[in-house]
């Protein structure tokens, strides 16, 4: 070792060990430096044991002894370092001889808070705090100790569970592992290291392992990963069951105390067992002193530490995998780089040296795939908590790496100096504009221009009188009062000798006080209509005004270019910043942007979904747990980006946009076809994949055979019910019931229909002297045809909805075929209750021997069944609405919710099939959206109250009927008052996490909030939906009429 190595380390190990003492006395208070240096000796520098020793009631008095702490060498490269992120003012060295890799990662790590402290305020032990508390909420107060059945409720119906096509699959969420999901769906939609993972073989001599716990664990994990990834590829199901490489993950997750680590740990660590797993294989497939292990060479760069300290230089190779970023203080991903990369000076620590100290890093290789994380959490040390930096940072879809790649240095260094340049000549421009926009002297500014128009305004302004005290006095003099002109004024009494102010009794200026005390003109005089309501020159000539208008206007015009000079300015020199590194040397390195991963929700709370660029498609999908959708560039700006949502991105995952064998698919050699699905997959993940098909193909075999015989047995029921019916009707019949809803009898027709019917087969009669049935028949069809018809087409106000009234109107304002409708017809005319009035007994019975005769190639029976179904439905979804809207009036929420929630579906699934078939989507949706606020306003004020019963109360509204309601208004992203809504529910629940609170309240909070923040679009099971009264048409419509009256009468604010 070299005396400058040595001189290095010394120096480097004294910082450090200051850095400890310093985050030590923050964090516990304790200012005693010998206390504090003994509790980080006796933690081994593990600053958490550090800390749990010094607040330990047993805690004691340590030895006084210095020691000089962590010798920071590094032998060598054969193993992966995190780097720090940001700006640092402190430079490691770390050339030292060989150490073990204990040492190595105490530097880094002392390194990376070092960084991150100065920058932020923020260190990363202070963050390490903040992981430990989040994990104290999240598992120690039962977050993640609910039952997958309380997470995800799988559909009964394996139909609801299939596979559409080549459709990507989910992954279900098994309890809390929405950040699983995430992560594993960003690798698995990488082809290459899909190959990787689902071609690895565990090594020859497995059956002898594990000879460690390394090799104990891994093997079973990428036995686990490798099922995982073929079911991923060639399932049938619409989402898998990662259960088995959870638990195993989970194990290696939880401490001594089994507290949960972050997503970013969890990302570090898979990758590290993966890089193990493959190490494992290659070093028994090579003889190589340091075999390529495919993990390393995928996920890890190089970059060069060059330095200065205390005047001496340096430089040093080291490994990155996930290169973490500080988000606070940035605007956008390049700002935050640079920040990473280039480090400012510092003092030396010893004062007799007046040398400073810096460095730069330099990437000299990067990987493949280059993963950032952003550090969006802090711990706040007043409120004694973690917090989520919600800052706004935008990232771009190409990313250009030239700029900080060794071998452009020197090109970078000259661009960068020109930016500062430019940018230290902005700030003037800047603030030579700010002068010009913001000028005076006192607390209030105004625009210059604004000033001297102003001033232009009051000069050009004409006066009506001297002064506007004269002229009131003089308007409306009060009685008993002297002229105000004989009173001098104040400043003229002030200004003139005493020897030419007019002389005065006592008497008369008495008489004058005490006059002056009653007159008040300011309260008894009224501002005459001539006079102007702005102030004006007394005394102006026109060659003053003439020159002061010259001056003012040639003043303005100066000011206006000026400011227009320099605004220009400003821009030029902001586009010249931006093209800085625009030039073609400096766009080769391009990086694709392949995954988003995305926290939504506060520093303890939260949910985590991917946004992953499909290269085959050339589109954005969104992973959310079992749901898997189309998304835009659009919508992942608007959740990633923050600054004004919770959701942000917290990990972005770039990939070489050269190394095409990324994202290249496999090819059949023989056909020169790209394999898909389970051609893909090598034979043992093929048979795996084949036999769970298997098993979900009988499950849905079975499904049908419950079906088939549920129908088969609803069937007989019908025919036993119907051979005992007293009165034979045909199923036709049956199905044209013009009620459409089980009523008790069907005498209801008779008060609906049969005046109607036989005042039409009354008015036929008398119009033919033809009296045959068949006669009269064909004219009374024609008659109401006409009538509905008219009906059909006439514009009624909201209450009134002649649909409602007969199915005809429905059909015709639908467009159904004329078959259709002309059949319908035939069986009012037919109907048997018309059999009781001898006017109208023969015309029945010809109705029904024609719709004897209607053959089935005439009319198309199921068309026919399902329009008569769609009526149904349109009744009960009218039913719906209208109870739904009489309970919201009434502020029964809960039972509005339920039918408004029914009427909305059953709605939507009628307006699918045209424009009249349902209800105005629009009220309906307005309703439901206010029922739910109604309904969370209710259960915040019941948790607001903190008692138990109150609180259970709440959380109970929220549980059963907001919580699984949500989804339903975010299915539609058109919807945007309904995402909104949504949005409001979340941040004010999310608003508590800010506020104090008993400890009971805080642990129930925490367990619900990430059931309210998982932004899945998966519908779960919702209750039975409610049962329906037996309305007649005419209360139908009579109901339908008054609520819609009523709610014509609610003011438009309130509706």
């Amino acid at each position: 070792m070299t005396v400058e190595q040595n001189v290095l380390q010394q120096s480097a190990a004294q910082k450090h060990q200051q850095t400890f003492l310093n985050q030590l006395r923050e964090i516990t208070g304790i200012n005693d430096t010998q206390i504090l240096q003994q509790a980080l000796k006796d933690s081994n520098g593990n600053l958490e044991l550090a800390v749990a020793f010094l607040t330990a009631k047993n805690a004691k008095t340590p030895q006084q002894e210095e020691t000089t702490y962590y010798q920071t060498a590094l032998p060598g490269n054969d193993r992966y370092i995190s780097v720090g992120s940001q700006a640092d003012t402190n430079v490691i060295d770390l050339t030292g001889d060989d150490k073990d890799d204990l040492q190595r990662a105490i530097a880094l790590s002392l390194a990376e808070s070092n960084r991150a402290f100065r920058e932020t305020g923020i260190t990363d032990e202070e963050q390490a705090i903040s992981r430990v508390l989040e994990a104290s909420i999240a598992e120690n107060k039962a977050c993640l100790k609910r039952t997958p059945a309380e997470v995800w409720r799988d559909s009964r119906n394996p139909y609801d569970r299939k596979r559409q096509d080549k459709a990507p699959v989910g992954l279900k969420n098994v309890g809390n592992t929405c950040w699983f999901s995430a992560v594993i769906q960003s690798l698995f939609n990488l082809l290459e290291f899909r190959r990787l993972v689902l071609n690895y073989k565990p090594p020859s001599n497995a059956q002898d392992l594990p000879r460690n716990q390394k090799e104990h664990r891994n093997l079973p994990f990428m036995r686990e990963l490798r099922y995982l990834f073929a079911l991923l590829v060639g399932t049938k199901r619409k989402y898998v069951d990662p259960s088995r490489a959870v638990e195993i993950l989970k194990d290696a997750f939880k401490s001594n105390d089994s507290q949960q680590q972050d997503v970013s740990e969890f990302t570090h660590k898979l990758l590290d067992w993966l890089e193990d797993a493959f190490q494992m294989k290659a070093e028994e497939e090579t003889d190589e002193e340091k075999p390529k292990n495919p993990m390393v060479e995928l996920f890890y760069g190089r970059f060069l530490a060059v330095g200065v300290l205390e005047g001496k230089k340096f430089e040093n190779t080291e490994m990155f995998g996930q290169y973490p970023l500080q988000v606070n203080g940035f605007k956008d991903l390049h700002e935050c780089l640079e920040a990473a990369m280039i480090e400012g000076e510092i003092e030396s620590l010893h004062s007799e040296n007046s040398g400073k100290s810096g460095q730069e890093h330099w990437f000299t290789e990067l990987p493949p795939v280059l993963t950032f994380e952003l550090s969006r959490f802090e711990f706040n040390q007043a409120l004694g908590r973690p917090e989520k930096i919600h800052n706004k940072l935008e990232f771009p879809q190409v990313l250009y790496l030239d700029r900080y790649m060794h071998r452009n240095r020197e090109i970078t260094r000259i661009k960068r100096e020109e930016i500062k340049r430019l940018k230290d000549y902005l700030t003037v421009l800047q603030q030579r504009l700010e002068r010009y926009l913001s000028y005076g002297s006192g607390p209030k500014r105004f625009p210059l221009v604004d000033v001297l128009q102003y001033a232009l305004e009051f000069a050009s302004s004409k006066p009506v009188c001297t002064s506007p005290v004269d002229d009131i006095d003089a308007s409306s003099p009060p009685s008993g009062s002297i002229p105000s002109q004989t009173l001098p004024s104040t400043t003229e009494q002030q200004g003139a000798p005493s020897s030419e102010l007019p002389s005065t009794s006592p008497s008369s200026v008495a008489a004058i006080s005490s006059r002056s005390v009653i007159h008040k003109p300011f309260t008894q005089s009224r501002i005459p209509p001539d006079l102007p309501m702005h102030p004006a020159p007394r005394h102006i000539t026109e060659e003053e005004l003439s020159v002061l208008e010259s001056c003012l206007h040639r003043w303005r015009t100066e000011i206006e270019n000026d400011t227009r000079d320099l605004q220009e300015s400003i821009s030029r020199i902001h586009r010249t910043i931006e093209l800085m590194y625009s030039d073609k040397s400096m766009i080769q390195v391009p990086y694709r942007l392949h995954a988003v991963l995305v926290h939504e929700g506060q520093a303890n709370a939260g949910h985590y979904w991917a946004y992953i660029f499909d290269h085959r498609e050339s589109r954005w999908m969104k992973y959310n747990d079992i749901a898997v959708t189309k998304s835009s560039w659009e919508e992942l700006v608007r959740d990633s980006f923050g600054g004004y949502r919770n959701a942000s991105a917290y990990c972005l995952m770039y990939i070489n946009d050269k190394a095409q064998f990324l994202i290249q698919e496999e090819f059949n050699k023989e056909t020169g076809q790209p394999l898909v699905g389970i051609e893909t997959l090598p034979p043992d993940l093929r048979d795996f994949v084949e036999e769970d098909n298997q098993r979900f193909e009988k499950e849905l075999e079975e499904w049908d055979a419950q079906l088939a015989q549920k129908a088969l047995q609803e069937k007989l029921l019908a025919s036993q019910k119907l051979r005992e019916s007293e009165t034979s009707v045909t199923t036709a019949q049956a199905a044209g019931d013009p009620e459409y809803l089980e009523q008790p009898s069907r005498s209801d027709f008779s008060k609906h229909l049969k005046e109607e019917t036989i005042r039409i087969i009354t008015k036929a009669s008398h119009e033919h002297e033809d009296k045959s049935p068949e006669t009269v028949l064909q004219s009374a069809i024609k008659l109401e045809y006409a009538r509905l018809v008219k009906l059909a087409q006439e514009d009624t106000p909201p209450e009134t909805d002649y649909r409602l009234h007969h199915v005809v109107v429905y059909f015709i304002q639908n467009q159904a075929p004329k078959k259709i409708i002309e059949k319908t017809l035939l069986e009012q005319f037919g109907d048997r209750n018309l059999s009781f009035d001898e006017r109208c007994h023969n015309i029945m019975k010809v109705a029904q021997s024609k719709l004897e005769m209607i053959k089935p190639e005439e009319v198309n029976l199921e068309e026919y069944e399902e329009w008569h179904q769609d009526y149904r439905k349109f009744r009960e979804t009218t039913m719906y609405l209208i109870i739904g809207l009489e309970n919201f009036q009434r502020e029964s929420y809960i039972d509005s919710l339920l039918f408004l929630i029914c009427a909305y579906q059953n709605n939507k699934g009628l307006l699918s099939k045209g424009l009249y078939r349902g209800h105005d989507e629009e009220l309906i949706s307005h309703y439901r959206r206010e029922c739910l606020l109604k309904l969370n306003e209710q259960a915040a004020e019941l948790f607001e109250s903190g008692e138990d019963r109150e609180v259970n109360n709440g959380l109970i509204i929220m549980n059963e009927f907001i919580v699984p309601f949500l989804p339903l208004l975010l299915v539609d992203e058109m919807e945007e008052k309904d995402i909104l809504a949504v949005e409001d529910m979340r941040n004010r629940w999310c608003s508590y996490l800010g506020q104090e609170m008993e400890p009971h309240l805080q642990e129930k909070l925490t367990d619900f909030l990430p059931k309210l923040l998982d932004c899945s679009m998966e519908i779960k099971s919702f209750h039975e939906p409610p049962k329906l009264p037996s309305y007649s048409t005419h209360e139908l419509c009579e109901r339908f009429a008054r609520i819609m009256l009523s709610l014509s009468r609610t003011p438009a604010d309130g509706r």
